[in-house]
């Protein structure tokens, strides 16, 4: 029996998905990488208005000294769910938004090597947020910290099924994690134009590819610690059970073997994006490639070796204390190699100070301060001083926001014009910058000094007299006019798609292979495959006058013919859908992934088979159920179909 009598054999509920653009349907059921991106930027950036909000109402209780704004009990909630949304519901998707946007684009392919896995890792990552987040319409959010310490997470000490649901939402999103990391990194090794070796990729899909390999070694980290603790809370196990023969420190040992490379997945891609951004606004190619390339990998190398400096003042004894200070120093190396190539790029460059470009400098200045307050935790001595305190808070809202977000708002800026085909107004733009610069600023270096003076964190409430209020009050004035300038971006938006000043193909006059097509992008995103001969080899179709001076070979790519493209036809030099598409291009012709609704399916079912381990095993059944089916249509389902317009 051929497969295409087998696929019609298979039960549809729902009739299969031809038309590509048509409503929300066609949002349910794409497979289109640009259209994934945009989910998971959309979704991401609600997740931050969430995390917003709940940070809001902490400073807001903490504004002044014995507030009674909200209770200790709420407190702890919005506590834990903030640092949890914040880091797997808001940074890890916005860097996902920008790899499924950008890395087929900058590789000069048509899509990701698996578009429907693509598609099941938006959706589960969706029901994963909802998920991990029902917690507070049944009985309450988890209140154990957004770091799950053990024994705060046994039944005992957490009642109810916050802690149970926020496992069970870090597992299925774990599961979106994997599923995108191993399809960017196939997409990477395999789909690269002809031409690309690794050595002439852009750095954002460098960080992207050091992103991924850590994401896969990284997940099963902290999947296994999670199961752990699943059993010990469903089942009555006792992994972590002192009285019963655990070790709550191991719960320390397995989070952190996965938090720390899990600080490099998220500043990864806004370092990736930074490395783009500054070449473009100083006229200038990237100082240093090789060596960016390599602190980067070196950086995910190392980000293995440092996790126990988080647990200095466990007891580790002076040997392991001494091993982890070597291994913490180090790793602040490749992370100075990138710091000062960056500089170098700047240095005597042609800078354009646009939207863009501030938010990377900003990103710069910022994790700079992180980076070097981090450093200070590298002593164990300096570190039980600075432990539990406002001094650790304030260094990691440097690197995650002032590093990670700054970054992240520098690549929406830049890579806005060619996502819409508009620009985001400069003024606003510029505005929402210097805004979210200060606010930042008076929210978190306050924090270092009223941390070295002693007030603790993760406490709902403080003393008056303790001379903490004024740096307090400080910190929560800080908050809001960051929370103002999340308001600009978003008036920002709305101006700019009321207004839309249309973006040329190339408005910044930029490097790298996405800018040759027009923007927004065509669905199949090139007519022609395009042949890639040097580094920033769009930069040099431009500038063939500065290939010599800028030190690139000028030999063709192995095996390809002087203007040959991958389909076989030749072009005058022009790239994908910018170029004179030969008779048949221009998408026509172009087989491009079918629609699915089965990646949903399988998601939703995925998400049902969680939730019922904490409600009813009936749900689980039904969600298994839903799972089997979905993953029997996409067995069968026809992997691809022509592009509208196509000749057979």
């Amino acid at each position: 029996m051929s497969s295409n009598t087998v696929a019609i054999s298979i039960p549809r509920l729902i009739p299969r998905p031809t038309e590509r653009h048509w409503g929300i349907w066609s949002w349910i059921t794409t497979v289109d990488h640009k259209r994934i991106g945009t989910l998971y930027g959309v979704t991401a950036f609600l997740w931050f208005l969430v995390g917003g909000v709940e940070a809001l109402v902490m400073r807001w209780q903490l504004a002044m000294p014995e507030s009674e704004a909200i209770t200790p009990e709420v407190y702890n909630q919005l506590f834990t769910m903030h640092g949890t949304t914040m880091v797997f519901l808001v940074i890890m998707p916005l860097g996902a938004a920008f790899f499924n946007w950008l890395i087929p684009l900058q590789l000069g392919a048509r899509d990701v090597a698996f578009p429907r896995l693509n598609a099941f890792s938006y959706w589960t990552f969706l029901f994963g947020g909802i998920l991990l987040n029902v917690s507070w319409l049944v009985g309450g959010a988890p209140d154990a910290g957004w770091f799950g310490y053990s024994p705060l997470t046994a039944n005992a000490y957490s009642l109810g099924d916050g802690v149970t649901y926020w496992i069970l939402g870090l597992q299925v999103l774990g599961v979106a994690s994997l599923a995108a990391a191993f399809n960017f990194i196939v997409t990477i090794f395999n789909m690269r134009a002809p031409g690309m070796t690794m050595f002439k990729m852009p750095l954002f899909t460098w960080m992207t590819l050091v992103t991924s390999v850590l994401l896969v070694a990284a997940m099963p980290v902290i999947t296994v610690a999670l199961i752990e603790l699943q059993f010990d809370r469903l089942f009555g196990m006792n992994f972590y059970n002192t009285a019963k023969g655990g070790d709550p420190i191991l719960w320390q040992h397995m989070f952190w073997l996965f938090g720390h490379p899990e600080v490099y997945i998220l500043i990864l891609p806004a370092m990736g994006i930074v490395s783009e951004v500054l070449p473009t606004f100083s006229k200038k190619p990237l100082y240093g490639y090789p060596f960016v390339v390599f602190s980067g990998i070196t950086i995910g190398f190392l980000g293995w070796f440092v996790w126990s400096h988080h647990m200095f003042t466990v007891g580790l004894g002076p040997a392991a204390n001494t091993a982890f200070t070597i291994s913490t120093m180090l790793i602040a190396v490749p992370t100075g190699v990138k710091i000062f190539n960056w500089l170098a790029t700047i240095w005597k460059g042609h800078i354009t100070l646009n939207t863009p470009m501030l938010f990377s400098l900003g990103f710069i200045a910022m994790f700079t301060i992180g980076g070097l307050s981090g450093v200070t935790h590298a002593s164990p001595p300096t570190d039980a001083q600075q432990q539990d305190t406002y001094y650790i808070v304030a260094h990691f809202h440097y690197v995650l926001f002032g590093g990670a977000m700054f970054g992240i708002f520098s690549g929406i800026y830049y890579w806005w014009p060619k996502m819409t085909g508009h620009f985001l107004n400069e003024r606003f733009g510029k505005v929402h910058f210097f805004l979210m610069l200060i606010g930042f600023n008076l929210t978190f270096a306050p924090m270092h000094w009223i941390g070295l003076d002693g007030m603790p964190r993760r406490v709902y409430t403080y003393a008056e007299g303790m001379g903490w209020d004024d740096a307090n009050l400080a910190a929560t004035a800080g908050a809001f006019l960051i929370a103002l300038s999340v308001l600009i971006f978003m008036i920002n938006v709305l101006y700019s798609r009321l207004k839309k000043e249309k973006a040329a193909a190339d408005p910044w006059d930029a490097r790298t292979l996405e800018w040759t097509i027009p923007s927004p992008p065509p669905e199949h995103n090139f007519d022609q495959i395009p042949v890639v001969k040097h580094r920033d080899d769009f930069w040099y179709k431009k500038h063939p006058e500065l290939l010599h001076e800028e030190g690139h070979d000028t030999a063709k790519p192995l095996g390809v013919p002087h203007g040959a493209q991958a389909d076989g036809h030749h072009s005058e030099g022009g790239y994908g859908a910018a170029a004179h598409a030969p008779a048949g291009h221009g998408g026509a012709g172009v087989h491009l992934p079918g629609l699915s609704y089965y990646p949903i399916i399988i998601s939703i079912g995925l998400a049902l088979a969680f939730g019922g381990l904490v409600s009813t095993i009936v749900l689980s059944a039904i969600g298994g159920a839903i799972m089997v089916w979905g993953l029997l249509g996409w067995a069968f389902e026809p992997a691809t179909e022509p592009a509208p317009g196509a000749h057979h």
